[in-house]
């Protein structure tokens, strides 16, 4: 493999089964996108005024089975051939969004909505340990991350966009539709592509196998570090999850397009950042980049509170237009090192249950912070709200410096068991 960008950026793509994995994840991540409205819609027509509080406990219960399930699933992750595994998790998906615009009641909502999210539970973990097998060589792993994470923010701005277009076209119910169609795309691309068969987990009892990517968390140095990351991811982007709608109409008394601008603000922030990680993780430790994003989505979390406590002026919208960008650029120099944190922390048998304690320990810390930023926003206003989601983001930020440890060893697991985790970092002098 020749070392240019464009040369490496070939050889990725020319991997035809990343490709058909990264087409599977395109497709499904706008099908979500196009659900995520429909969602709202449906929400409106069922609840009316009381839209927010069913989509407010939509997200809580989707966070609570993104804790419980992901660690079971990533238990059972050997047992069953991946490939089948994903596509049969991208047909259930498939089937529940397919019933949603036949619901009459909230509660069926709610129902289908734990269905569909824990499907989502099983799936991203699992699709995320399979990339390092499909892809080995860590350059072409990290490209592949770094693609991900453009999809995601590409998803983020244009999803609404397509949602608009068929709008004026058809009923909200066509957007359902057109997820059920990424879904079953997704689970043929999976078919088609050869996926190695999980690496077997010696663990016996279940709750072993159940808390075994907890366990190497809490005993890894650098993964104790990544999880205090996590809480700052959770509370500097908080904001822009939860708030940004109501602080352009309420505190900017701008329009939903500009709505929509701020985020796109977000999204490009995260894609600049996105498109130049590869070259500079080739020279710049994880730690290093993971801390300055952590670093910069609390200087994006101060700037956020700066503009609440701010008077009128025309110069509030350039601010908060810049604010976002910083807070989406922070983000983006964190996703793609995580990655490549967790894949050299435990052994290949090990990365399901790693990746899955990844996905809950995250989405808890979210369970966190969304309703900070829901109802103690809404009761005490942005400043109050905003300030107490800076101070988890800047207390997770100065716990991750104090965790993971400066002179980080490369090393992994042997046995895939939290004392050897600790025992290949303690070696290098990184307890």
């Amino acid at each position: 493999m020749t070392t240019g960008g464009c040369a490496v950026e070939r050889s990725l793509f020319g991997n035809r089964d990343y490709r058909r994995l990264f087409g599977a994840q395109v497709v499904a991540l706008f099908g979500t996108g196009l659900a995520t409205v429909a969602l709202g819609l449906l929400a409106y027509r069922l609840a009316g005024a009381r839209a927010g509080a069913v989509l407010g406990t939509a997200l809580a219960l989707k966070m609570v089975v993104y804790v419980v399930v992901a660690p079971i699933a990533g238990a059972f992750a050997d047992r069953v051939p991946r490939r089948l595994l994903l596509a049969g998790l991208d047909l259930v998906r498939a089937l529940v969004v397919s019933a949603l615009p036949l619901v009459t009641e909230v509660w069926h909502v709610y129902a289908l909505i734990v269905v569909l999210q824990s499907a989502s539970a099983a799936f991203t973990p699992t699709f995320q340990a399979v990339l390092p097998d499909v892809l080995p060589d860590e350059r072409d792993y990290t490209r592949a991350l770094s693609a991900s994470q453009l999809a995601s923010s590409a998803e983020t701005l244009l999803s609404p966009v397509l949602a608009a277009a068929v709008l004026s076209l058809v009923s909200f119910h066509w957007l359902f539709t057109g997820t059920a169609v990424g879904f079953l795309v997704s689970a043929a691309l999976v078919v088609a592509t050869r996926i190695p068969p999980a690496r077997p987990v010696v663990r016996a009892r279940l709750v072993d196998r159940i808390t075994a990517g907890t366990r190497i968390f809490l005993a890894t140095p650098r993964l104790r570090g990544l999880l205090a990351v996590n809480l700052a991811v959770a509370g500097a982007s908080a904001i822009v999850m939860v708030n940004t709608v109501n602080y352009v109409h309420d505190a900017l008394g701008r329009t939903d397009t500009d709505v929509a601008v701020l985020l796109a603000a977000h999204g490009a922030g995260t894609i600049v950042v996105a498109l130049a990680l590869p070259r500079v993780l080739g020279r710049v430790a994880d730690r290093s980049v993971v801390l300055a994003g952590a670093t910069a989505l609390c200087v994006g979390a101060g700037l956020a509170i700066a503009l609440s406590t701010a008077g009128s002026g025309a110069w509030r919208w350039p601010a908060a237009l810049t604010t976002w960008a910083v807070l989406g650029a922070g983000a983006g120099l964190l996703l793609t090192p995580i990655g490549r944190v967790l894949r050299r922390s435990a052994r290949a048998a090990d990365r399901p249950a790693v990746f899955a304690a990844q996905f809950s320990l995250s989405h808890a810390c979210w369970l966190l912070t969304y309703p900070i930023a829901g109802w103690v926003v809404t009761a005490t206003g942005f400043t109050t709200g905003w300030t107490a989601l800076a101070t988890l983001a800047v207390a997770g930020t100065v716990a991750a410096r104090f965790l993971w440890p400066r002179n980080d060893s490369p090393a992994t697991a042997r046995d895939g068991e939290p004392r050897s985790v600790e025992r290949a970092d303690s070696g290098q002098g990184t307890r």
